[in-house]
């Protein structure tokens, strides 16, 4: 039994990829740029920041497409993005057995208001965030922090995540691995695949 869970946020605990590739399509559109949304959402899985970094070098985007995605991007998540289906029950589950919820993110606070809205903050136990500036995942040092500051045993934790960089920060950091995916991938960095919370049940 794991006692010490630590969440992805963006594609594990709220399902906010298609919010963020629609606003992405349509400020290329506004630029005379037409792309997939397919695609704009597989750039966007590797990271946000590495996708603006593609369509930087494909296209040639500035500054002012950055700053406007960005802004139309921060109003639309927090009314459109949503957790995914049997989050708040599995969350609920880990905090009401005495065992703990954590947030390992590479976003800002709209983690944090986002969990307010739906009703998960009181949930989770801590939170890893850009705020506290640590090295971006696959590094291990935001799960370094937790292990350290809550004496956690590394056996008794796990990471779960919907990328390679959220599970290979948990095997970086000695600890297990579960990959949440969509679909039927296979992934070699992950102890766990799960394609449905309520798979949890039976690992965590």
């Amino acid at each position: 039994m794991y006692k010490h869970i630590i969440w992805d946020f963006d594609g594990t605990l709220f399902d906010t990829y298609p919010v963020m590739a629609k606003i992405f399509k349509e400020v290329l559109k506004e630029h005379e740029v037409e792309e997939p949304l397919e695609e704009i959402m597989k750039q966007l899985k590797v990271s946000a920041s590495s996708a603006l970094k593609y369509y930087e070098k494909k296209y040639l985007i500035d500054k002012e497409f950055i700053i406007k995605y960005k802004k139309r991007k921060k109003e639309a998540e927090l009314e459109l993005s949503k957790p995914f289906e049997g989050i708040e029950d599995i969350c609920k589950y880990i905090h009401s057995t005495n065992r703990r919820n954590y947030l390992l993110t590479h976003r800002g606070e709209s983690s944090i208001r986002l969990l307010k809205n739906y009703g998960l903050y009181g949930y989770f136990a801590d939170f890893i965030t850009s705020v506290q500036g640590f090295e971006r995942k696959p590094s291990p040092d935001g799960i370094n922090y937790l292990i350290n500051k809550y004496n956690i045993i590394h056996s008794e934790a796990i990471m779960i995540g919907d990328r390679d960089l959220d599970l290979l920060s948990g095997k970086n950091a000695g600890i297990s691995a579960c990959y949440f995916t969509e679909g039927n991938d296979k992934n070699n960095n992950a102890d766990f695949i799960i394609n449905n919370f309520q798979q949890l049940y039976f690992i965590v």
